[in-house]
Formats: C-alpha cells, structure tokens, sequence
C-alpha cells in the first residue's frame, strides 16, 4: 500500500494563498505525524508536527479533521504552516527578498517513527505572482523596491518597512496596487521623496484618489505624520504603532519637527526564556510634558483603519489607538475606523507564514516577546489581510 500526500488545488501556489492538505492510501482508522519543514533566507530551519487519524476511507483531510496531537490540536487546515518553530530560541522567519519562494516541505510519517516516511511533497509559495514586475528604487536619503502588477494603471500604496522585508509590498502588489516597499537607514527622517515617487506622472501608477500608506510599529508614527503634513495622502493602514513619535525625533528636511518620547529601559520586563517584554518601557504620549510628542493627525485628510493586538507585548498599541481616536474625535473627525484583536502579538504579517513569539528588536538592542497565542494570531493575520486590501480598494478606487 502506498499513501499519497496531494495539495489542492496545486502544489504551488501565492504565499498567502491556503491549500487544501490530504493523504491518501492509509489504513483504515491509522494513526500518522504530519509534518513541514522550511528553510529561511539566513539558514534558519523551521517545523512543525500533528497527529491525525485516518477515516474508514484511509483519508486524512486537514480541512476537516482534527489533529490529536502536537503543534497544535483541533481543525485546522493551515495550522502546520503557520505553527511551525525555529529550531533556535529567538528567531523570526526571514523572507527579505521576494523573488525567492517559500519552500515547504510536507510529509507523512508513521505514527512515532520519524525514519518511516510514508509520503513527501513540497509546496513552493511565491510572493510574486505571474507578471508582477520588481524594481530597486533608490534615491536621496531612501531606498526601496517598486511592485508593479500587469496590465494598470493601478492604485498606488507606499508601504513603510522599517525591516529589511518586501513579503507585504509584494502581496500586495499581487492584488492589483502598485506598491513602493520604503527602507531608510534612518527610521527618524521624514522622507516624502517616495510618496512624491508614487505622485509621479509613471504609467502604472493611477491617483485618482492620492496614495495609500500600510505601516506598523515604528513605521505607524512616520504613516500618521506623512498624512497630517503632507498633501495627497488618502488612506492609511495603521498597524500596533504608536499616537507619537517615540525614541528619536522626526526630522523634515534635515530640521526636528517633533521631539520624541524616551524610552525607560528600566521598565523591561525580563522573563525566563531569556526575551524581554518592552511594552511598558515608553512613558505616557498623552501626559503633559510629553503633549509636544503627539503627531497632531487631525490635520489629515485622508482615511484611517487603525488596527491594535490587544496581546501586543512591544508597544500598548490598543492604549496608543484609542488615544489616537479620542484626539480625532476632539477635533470633531470622523475619517477613521478602527480594528483590535484580541489574543494577537504584534507582528501582525500577510497570513500563513511562521508565527514569531520571539526576535531581536532592530530598535530597542534587545530580544523582545511580541505577544499573542499562536492559533488566534494566525486567524486575526487572514481576516486582517482580506480587510487592507477592501479599506485600499474602497479608498484609493474611484468608482
């Protein structure tokens, strides 16, 4: 008897597409371990495992039935991509460059035998799809990589990574906006040559509407302060960020135009895995001395979804959301709708990739947890991804 591993509706697919996983040609009622393995773009080897149980047809299908056992319990179609750990403490799935897929590979094995393979086969997941074009952009004091789907002109987004990751811009891109991915070396400037960039008068780019900006953690500062002071901003994706600007100041044109927040390093909560929790560490955006801070948002035009982890152990980013909202609503503003999710972390991600409790901070010099509980985070990244992309089309289309 040989037992047959099939993904549907094919083995390859976009990153933040499901698939439908299931074997074949068990024996009746047989218990086996699945599994997936990955490896990142710095060598780092991630996986997971679950027990299931075959039916009285010899099937296994992970759209419908439980696992019993091990990275995760109960159905959970997609649940071996993203409960999959590093093999090392601290490490969060590095997928920098887009032209590289995301190799999976799945097996089948006898129940407590992992030298019995039953069955293999390897999911290649693209981030870019076919005809979408990936162009370096550099320029003064910025650097980036423009998406461009075939066949525009498109919407134009501006998407602030503040890592070194083009996942998101190049999604997105596969949706049908043209994406401009921004890397700074320097996350303080406040650099409008991008979104001048996506203004220009290319031919992919359609503006009938002005530019959206996606944005998360310290890139949410920069989103909100790109659209209360510059002209042509029309939605922004506010991810776990902050009402102000926090740790270093802002500059425009070389000169500080909002000082920051300090950090209290002395309020890092250590914990027994060695990461850190960092959430209580910035002091209070709203209390008197630190008003100057505050991006003054109500001067925007533009739309905002504003999205909050209620389990974010980086930033108190559903304390920052509603002090966001409460000053919009002061000023009498109603250009915003706002999203929390409880039970999810902070790296809210385009779905179905490794779920990351743990990494080095790139601004705080520390190993930080990020929150939330792996199952919850997992759902709250597919409903939040279907949501940007229905806020973007809805703002930046005119119909």
């Amino acid at each position: 008897m040989i037992a047959l591993l099939r993904l549907l509706p094919s083995a390859r697919c976009l990153f933040d597409e499901p698939v439908q996983v299931k074997v074949e040609g068990l024996r009746s009622r047989q218990v086996v371990t699945m599994k997936a393995r990955s490896t990142d773009e710095k060598g780092v080897v991630f996986s997971s495992s679950a027990t299931y149980r075959a039916d009285g047809s010899r099937e296994i299908d992970l759209l419908r039935d439980p696992s019993l056992s091990g990275s995760y319990v109960g159905v959970e179609p997609m649940g071996l991509l993203w409960s999959m750990k590093a093999d090392a403490l601290h490490k969060k799935f590095q997928k920098p460059c887009a032209l590289n897929p995301h190799v999976v590979k799945f097996s089948v094995h006898e129940e407590d035998r992992e030298d019995r393979m039953l069955a293999e086969v390897t999911n290649e997941r693209l981030l870019i799809g076919n005809g979408v074009s990936r162009v370096p952009v550099k320029g003064r004091n910025f650097q980036g990589v423009l998406f461009t789907p075939p066949e525009g002109p498109f919407p134009a987004v501006l998407d602030l990574c503040t890592l070194m990751c083009e996942k998101r811009a190049s999604l997105l891109a596969n949706k049908g906006f043209v994406v401009l991915t921004w890397i700074s070396s320097k996350l303080q400037s406040f650099n409008t040559k991008s979104l001048f960039y996506l203004h220009s008068p290319i031919p992919e780019v359609k503006n009938i509407k002005g530019v959206g900006i996606i944005s998360r953690s310290k890139g949410g500062e920069i989103a909100l302060s790109l659209a209360a002071f510059v002209p042509g901003v029309e939605a922004v994706v506010w991810i776990n960020g902050c009402s102000a600007v926090a740790g270093v100041p802002l500059y425009y044109k070389n000169q500080q135009i909002i000082p920051p927040i300090p950090f209290d390093l002395s309020k890092i909560i250590l914990t027994e895995s060695g990461a850190s929790m960092i959430n209580y560490t910035l002091e209070n955006p709203v209390a008197e001395k630190n008003k100057g801070s505050l991006v003054p948002i109500e001067q925007a035009k533009g739309r905002f979804l504003f999205v909050a982890s209620e389990d974010d152990l980086c930033l108190n980013s559903k304390v920052y959301m509603e002090q966001i909202v409460e000053r919009l609503k002061h000023h009498g503003k109603e250009n915003f709708e706002t999203m929390s999710y409880p039970g999810s972390g902070h790296m809210l991600e385009p779905p179905y990739g490794p779920y990351c409790t743990s990494s080095f901070h790139g601004v705080v010099p520390h190993v930080v947890l990020w929150g939330g509980e792996a199952r919850t985070h997992a759902a709250a990244e597919v409903h939040l991804w279907s949501k940007i992309q229905e806020f973007f089309r809805t703002h930046l289309i005119k119909i």
